[in-house]
């Protein structure tokens, strides 16, 4: 056991015997969004402040404050900077955030300048074609991309680099192609992929499942693999993930938070004994419902390990291909 995750132990121990309770929250908190209001690190946010009210966790609404640039570079380094010490306040991250933090785009910050505090809620990648696609199985897709993979355009809802272009390259190297000479199409959201996919512009789409499950059960597109470790619930129960169909990748896109470096460990503490509290709410329940994203719940020490291994997956994804 490292020191950190020995003092982390030792604090919340201490604390909870000195108290004879559980150990509690500031009476005000925050939560800091890396962008303007309506995407995922508001919903982030709106999560957690609505589902630690409605479940009691919190006694006053949390504020939902907004920073927008640089994907979450911004808030990370003004958190970083400025305001590492404050107990009240997380900020919305997700796999996005480790993604950039790999490649360098948080500036001279890498991922040990913060406190990885818990994901509450995730998403996964899907690989997706259209629905008169003659390939119903992620091998028949494979085969006839690894057979001539120039004729194969794969599209998605962002840059080079982006997550989209990372399950891209995850499906050339699934096909034992390299991702350096793929066909990737960068297209503005998951709504121009499926336009795209419907009017036969590209040939597979990378995205998410919460976006293109309505459309693969109105017959729209075909999902042929889930990229997450195990079978997701649901309207997804019979799609098969892409371990499932023997291809050892998936993209897990978690919604997490972190705290600031210089918060406290008995702080710490409170917040990861209060997410897992709260996870096993109905109220939480709901609202990751009412989102659109799954159960996924990875708290303290765990989930430092997760974001960190992340971070290292990913520079060795990049490096590979040529980013």
């Amino acid at each position: 056991m490292n020191a950190y995750l020995t003092r982390f132990a030792v604090a919340g121990l201490v604390g909870a015997m000195l108290t004879g309770a559980a150990l509690a929250l500031p009476e005000r908190t925050e939560c800091l969004a890396g962008a303007k209001p309506g995407g995922g690190f508001d919903v982030t946010c709106r999560l957690a402040a609505n589902s630690l009210l409605a479940a009691k966790l919190i006694e006053r609404p949390m504020t939902v404050t907004y920073m927008e640039g640089g994907v979450g570079a911004i808030a990370y380094n003004h958190v970083v900077g400025k305001r590492s010490g404050d107990p009240g306040l997380i900020v919305a991250a997700s796999t996005g955030s480790a993604l950039l933090l790999a490649q360098g785009k948080f500036g001279s910050y890498d991922e040990n300048a913060v406190r990885w505090l818990g994901a509450l809620g995730a998403d996964y990648g899907v690989i997706v074609v259209n629905a008169d696609s003659p390939y119903k199985t992620l091998k028949e897709l494979s085969d006839a991309y690894a057979a001539k993979p120039t004729d194969f355009a794969i599209g998605g809802g962002g840059a080079v680099g982006s997550q989209d272009w990372m399950k891209a390259a995850l499906i050339a190297k699934g096909a034992g192609q390299d991702p350096k000479k793929m066909r990737y199409v960068a297209l503005e959201g998951g709504g121009a992929v499926l336009t795209s996919l419907e009017g036969g512009h590209i040939k597979i789409g990378a995205g998410d499942a919460s976006e293109m499950v309505k459309h693969h059960l109105a017959g729209k597109v075909r999902i042929l693999a889930v990229m997450s470790p195990e079978r997701l619930p649901g309207d997804l129960a019979n799609i098969p993930t892409t371990r499932e169909q023997g291809y050892d990748f998936d993209w897990v896109i978690w919604r997490g938070y972190y705290l600031g470096a210089k918060v406290s460990d008995v702080d710490y503490a409170a917040w990861a004994e209060s997410f897992k509290k709260l996870a096993a709410t109905p109220e939480f329940k709901a609202e990751l419902a009412a989102r659109g994203l799954f159960p996924y719940t990875v708290i303290g020490s765990e989930f430092d390990a997760k974001v960190k291994s992340d971070v290292q997956r990913f520079k060795a994804l990049a490096k590979e291909a040529g980013l």
